[in-house]
């Protein structure tokens, strides 16, 4: 492994240690919050802890099987005790930028439902300003994805259709929805473009997760560096 995956291990390795006896935890999807599943897998097994997951993707429920965590639903479950999960970027303000694996608008919900969003990154993921160089992926209904393009292009944005890899056609998400990948270049204002984002029929969500993290676990090549909301 080079060392940006040794070093989301490690920040991984750091947000499980916030994990308690009976705690219904939200499971984030990607390589770096899978990184987080497997260690609570292993605590399962060799420190017997009990936990409930609620799987933020088909990919993630998948990790947890495998990793033999008992899973449940919002519900039976409407609040969560703690959601660990990664990022694409994130800023100096703890907002973010997620959606890359396409389940950010499950990753939404499950962390609006939770008391605590631990966020694990390296260091590559942090940026001045959310938007540079990356896009802001926005999940659509399939029906309004001309208007959502055409409204996303008056407000700046250069909108591109996902399509999938390995299949022809476009990315379909877990919910049915399509995603679109937008380049707004640095953004100045995220909490102001989100709601500009949400406001538009048909889209579902936006990858902006704004004042929604509570600590962010960075990987560096040596170490782990904690940021706290303040």
């Amino acid at each position: 492994m080079g060392w940006r995956e040794e070093a989301k291990k490690r920040a991984a390795l750091e947000a499980v240690k916030h994990v308690k006896n009976g705690f219904v935890l939200g499971l984030g999807s990607g390589s770096t919050a899978a990184c987080a599943i497997q260690e609570m897998g292993r605590r399962i097994k060799q420190e017997g802890l009990r936990i409930l997951g609620v799987p933020t993707s088909y990919q993630a429920l998948l990790v947890a099987v495998d990793c033999g965590i008992p899973l449940t639903t919002l519900n039976e479950h409407p609040q969560l005790d703690l959601t660990i999960d990664g990022a694409d970027q994130v800023n100096g303000s703890l907002n973010l930028i997620k959606g890359m694996g396409g389940a950010l608008t499950r990753e939404k919900i499950v962390a609006s439902a939770s008391k605590q969003l631990i966020i694990v990154v390296d260091e590559t993921k942090l940026v001045e300003r959310l938007g540079t160089n990356h896009p802001v992926p926005v999940e659509v209904l399939p029906f309004a994805l001309p208007t959502v393009m055409l409204k996303v292009r008056e407000m700046g944005g250069k909108p591109v259709l996902r399509e999938g890899k390995g299949k022809a056609g476009p990315v379909v998400t877990d919910n049915g929805n399509l995603i679109i990948d937008v380049d707004f270049g640095p953004i100045n204002t995220p909490k102001k473009l989100d709601s500009q984002l949400e406001s538009v029929p048909g889209v579902i969500e936006t990858g902006l997760f704004v004042e929604m993290a509570d600590i962010i676990y960075v990987g560096k090549p040596t170490g782990v560096q904690r940021l706290e909301r303040k």
